[in-house]
C-alpha cells in the first residue's frame, strides 16, 4: 500500500498492511525545518504552513496526515506596531468617517515559535492607539479552498493524506461557559442554527474529495463536559459522521486534553471513522490498551506517544519502547495510527522522530 491508502485504510477502522505511522507536528517542527523565522511561515505565507509540513513529512518519511487546509489570501486593514528582533506585533483596524478604529487587541508574531492572537493592548505594554505603524502588505495570494485543497493533494502525492474541516458547535473559552450558564437559549439556538447548516456544508467538503473530513475542536472537553456535548455537539456530529459513512470517506475528531468520554461518546452514538490524540495523562485521560479493548470495533485510534517525556525529553530507545508498547496493545484488527499527543515539541529531536518511525515499520505489519 502508499502511504496514502494505509491512512484512509487506518482511518476507516480497517486493516492496512501495516500500522501507519504520523507523529502530529502540524506546526512547529515543519517551521523549524524551513531554517526561516517563524514568521515568514505564519505571517508572510513563505512558504504556506501546509506545505513546510509536507516537506517536513516527506523528510522523515512518515505517512502524511495533514489533517485540513482551508482557504487563503492576504489579510486586510492589518499594520505592524513593533518590531523588535524576536517578534512582529501586529494591529488590525477599522475604518470609518475617515479614520482608524483601532483593535484592542494585537497579534504577536515570533522569530522561533508559532503566533499568539488577541493579546490585549495593555498587557504587553502598548497603546490602544499606535503613534506610528507601517501598513502590512501581505503576499499571499488569494486561493480558494478547493484551490489550496487540490495543491496540497499534488505536492502530498501518495505519500499520506490531506482533509478539510467541517465544524462542529461547543464551548472553547471561559467566556462561552459563563454564557451558557447566563443566557442558554441564545448558545443553544446557535447550536441548533448550526445543525440545520451542517449536512450542507459537510456535503460541500466531502465534493471536493478530499481525503478526509476532519472535525471536533483542541479540548472539545476542557471547557465543556460531556453533557454538553451531547447537547451541543454530538447532534452536528451525527449528522457530518453519516454522510462521510455514506460516501464512504473517513471523518476523524481532534481533541486534545481530556478524551476517554469523548471516545465512548464517538464510539457508541455516532458514526465517526477515527479519533485522535488519545493523549496520556497528565495531558489527557486515556490509556490506550483500555480504549482499544473497549470502543476498537467501533472507531479508530490514533495516538498516543506523550509529546513531552518521551518525544521531546526522551531516548531513541525509550521511544521505540512506547512505540512498540502502542503497536503491541492497540494494532490487533487494523483500524491503529501510531502518532504522538498533541503536537510535538519545536526542539524534539530527530533522532526521537526517526526512532518512531522505525519501529513503526518493523513492528507494524500486519
Amino acid at each position: 500500500m502508499t502511504s496514502r491508502e494505509r491512512m484512509v485504510t487506518a482511518m476507516l477502522n480497517r486493516q492496512p498492511d501495516m500500522v501507519p505511522v504520523a507523529p502530529d507536528m502540524s506546526n512547529m517542527i515543519p517551521c523549524r525545518l524551513t531554517g526561516k523565522p517563524f514568521w515568514d511561515i505564519y505571517l508572510y505565507s513563505d512558504p504556506p504552513l501546509w506545505r513546510a509540513y509536507i516537506a517536513a513529512a516527506k523528510h522523515f518519511g512518515f505517512d502524511g496526515w495533514l489533517y485540513a487546509v482551508d482557504a487563503q489570501g492576504p489579510q486586510q486593514n492589518v499594520a505592524i506596531v513593533k518590531r523588535t528582533d524576536d517578534r512582529l506585533i501586529l494591529q488590525g483596524y477599522q475604518e470609518a468617517d475617515g479614520r482608524r478604529q483601532w483593535h484592542p487587541w494585537v497579534t504577536v508574531y515570533y522569530v522561533a515559535d508559532p503566533p499568539t492572537g488577541g493579546v490585549p493592548c495593555e498587557r504587553i505594554g502598548l497603546p490602544r492607539e499606535p503613534e506610528e505603524w507601517e501598513d502590512f502588505e501581505d503576499p499571499t495570494p488569494p486561493m480558494t479552498r478547493e484551490e489550496v485543497l487540490r495543491a496540497a493533494q499534488q505536492l502530498m502525492g501518495d505519500d499520506g493524506v490531506v482533509g478539510v474541516f467541517v465544524n462542529i458547535p461547543g464551548l472553547g473559552s471561559v467566556e462561552q461557559i459563563y454564557e451558557y450558564y447566563d443566557n442558554y437559549r441564545a448558545v443553544k439556538d446557535r447550536a441548533l442554527a448550526y445543525e440545520e447548516q451542517v449536512e450542507e456544508l459537510t456535503r460541500q467538503a466531502v465534493a471536493l474529495r478530499p481525503d478526509h473530513i476532519m472535525t471536533g475542536f483542541s479540548g472539545c472537553l476542557i471547557f465543556q463536559t460531556p453533557a454538553i456535548f451531547r447537547d451541543l455537539g454530538l447532534p452536528s456530529l451525527q449528522k457530518l459522521t453519516r454522510i462521510c459513512k455514506d460516501v464512504g470517506i473517513p471523518s476523524q475528531v481532534h481533541s486534545c486534553g481530556p478524551e476517554r468520554a469523548l471516545v465512548e461518546i464517538c464510539a457508541k452514538e455516532s458514526d465517526l471513522s477515527s479519533i485522535n490524540p488519545l493523549e496520556r495523562p497528565p495531558m489527557g485521560d486515556c490509556d490506550l490498551a483500555e480504549v482499544k479493548h473497549l470502543f476498537g470495533r467501533d472507531i479508530g485510534l490514533m495516538g498516543n506517544l506523550h509529546t513531552t517525556e518521551h518525544m521531546l525529553f526522551g531516548t531513541p530507545d525509550l521511544v521505540r519502547r512506547e512505540s512498540k508498547w502502542c503497536l503491541d496493545v492497540a494494532a490487533e484488527g487494523g483500524g491503529f495510527i501510531l502518532s504522538t499527543g498533541d503536537q510535538c515539541g519545536r526542539d524534539t529531536p530527530d533522532e526521537n522522530i526517526h526512532a518512531m518511525i522505525e519501529a513503526a515499520r518493523e513492528h507494524g505489519k500486519y
